[in-house]
């Protein structure tokens, strides 16, 4: 297995003189052109371009200090194809860039690729391989986002998350993933699949990778400390615990256990009803606004779409307004018994997915332990540092108070700490 590239060590090293963007850029190259034909991670890629404009002058100084990113095939770039998974879109050239990808320009990144991303950022499996064992999914949406950071191939990628497509590739995959607070990140230029949904995250190796990386593109101080006081953390298993694999129990009592050992305060939580009957109240606005999203599509160009996606929008086209909208009141209500937990508590501790990657590549896996931390909106991290019985990752997820995404970065390096010395 190819060793994951640090962004913020690589950065450090840039900034410090010790590399050159170029150097950065000639690892990239090397790791793709060894593993890119196994993994499929790249939905379109222009190794020639990067290297050259890697050796643009100026680099050096900038906050992503020239590193090569890569960004799923969901969002809008003008130097790459942008596909969104879907023959509809075959050979598609926007126009203009994401936001995402103007900022990631903006603070000196280089845009190395668009990643592979599953029809519409939906369920329809994909054709890239899990980098830790090539029978098993990588997950999706945000397939080759996860799998070219576990590669080893880049240091920082960008994904989307409308349900559960940053935590649960980045759980099978072994790789951090940040879904940030909604809308910290601009979603301008993303196909829409669900706007109350839909947010744009982050992939690197480390906690402290997406921290660096998301200080970069943002202008925010994500710089992590270690002057912070022992965490309140609360363990929630959530009315969908027994979807979960004894795998997935193990490893989140591990990491609880580690917490504890390492000084935080660890309690275990039920969450009041009407947190969790916001999990229902996911599908119903998803539905609703997916309808809605793909009108076009599904009117002009059904003919086009997956059996997985036209079976799903036939459904959700008989969402009501009503219905849509007492979702949306289930929904503001979570939001609110949610926030008051954080009282208590600095961050919640919960499973990230059900269990290792599946075997094959029939399903990306389910987003049952995703989909309620996206609706409410906080930020969500998974932690990485864990295996289940066949030695595959399985991570583990925390989900803080919306707006305070540094301090789940703290709380989540030390979470990664203490699982390490565990």
């Amino acid at each position: 297995m190819t060793e994951m590239l640090s962004a913020a060590a690589l950065a450090q090293a840039v900034h410090a003189g010790r590399l050159s963007p170029a150097d950065v850029a000639e690892r990239c190259a090397e790791a793709i052109r060894a593993r890119e034909e196994e993994v499929r991670a790249f939905a379109s890629l222009d190794l020639p371009a990067l290297l050259t404009a890697a050796a643009r002058p100026g680099l050096a100084q900038t906050p992503l200090a020239g590193l090569p990113v890569g960004v799923k095939d969901i969002l809008d770039t003008v130097d790459f194809p942008t596909e969104r998974g879907s023959k509809l879109f075959a050979g598609y050239r926007p126009t203009t860039d994401a936001a995402i990808v103007r900022m990631a320009a903006r603070a000196g990144g280089l845009i190395a690729g668009k990643l592979v991303t599953t029809e519409f950022a939906f369920l329809q499996p994909s054709v890239t391989r899990n980098p830790r064992r090539l029978t098993h999914t990588p997950g999706g949406s945000s397939a080759g986002s996860a799998a070219a950071v576990a590669a080893g191939m880049l240091p920082v990628t960008i994904g989307t998350q409308t349900g559960g497509s940053i935590i649960r590739p980045a759980s099978f995959c072994g790789v951090t993933g940040y879904k940030p607070s909604f809308k910290l990140l601009p979603v301008l230029g993303l196909k829409p699949f669900s706007w109350s949904l839909d947010t744009i995250g982050l992939f690197g190796a480390h906690v402290a990778d997406v921290a660096f990386a998301a200080g970069a593109l943002t202008g925010r101080d994500f710089a992590l400390g270690d002057d912070m006081p022992a965490p309140r953390i609360a363990v929630v298993k959530t009315a969908r615990a027994a979807l979960a694999t004894a795998d997935a129990h193990a490893a989140l009592a591990a990491a609880a256990a580690a917490a504890g050992k390492a000084g935080a305060q660890v309690t275990v939580l039920d969450l009041p009803d009407a947190v969790e009957a916001a999990d229902e109240a996911h599908g119903v606005v998803q539905g609703y606004e997916a309808a809605l999203a793909f009108a076009d599509e599904w009117d002009r160009h059904r003919d086009a779409l997956s059996p997985t996606l036209s079976t799903y929008l036939q459904g959700a086209a008989a969402l009501t307004p009503e219905q849509y909208d007492s979702a949306r009141r289930t929904a503001r209500r979570g939001r609110h018994a949610l926030a008051d937990l954080y009282a208590d508590y600095d961050a919640l501790l919960t499973f990230s997915v059900a269990g290792e990657a599946p075997e094959g590549f029939a399903s990306t896996g389910s987003p049952a332990f995703n989909r309620l931390w996206t609706l409410t909106g906080g930020p969500c991290l998974n932690i990485t540092g864990l295996t289940g019985a066949t030695g595959l990752p399985i991570g583990v997820q925390l989900v803080g108070r919306f707006g305070r995404d540094r301090e789940l970065m703290q709380i989540g390096r030390f979470l990664e700490r203490a699982i390490v010395a565990a």
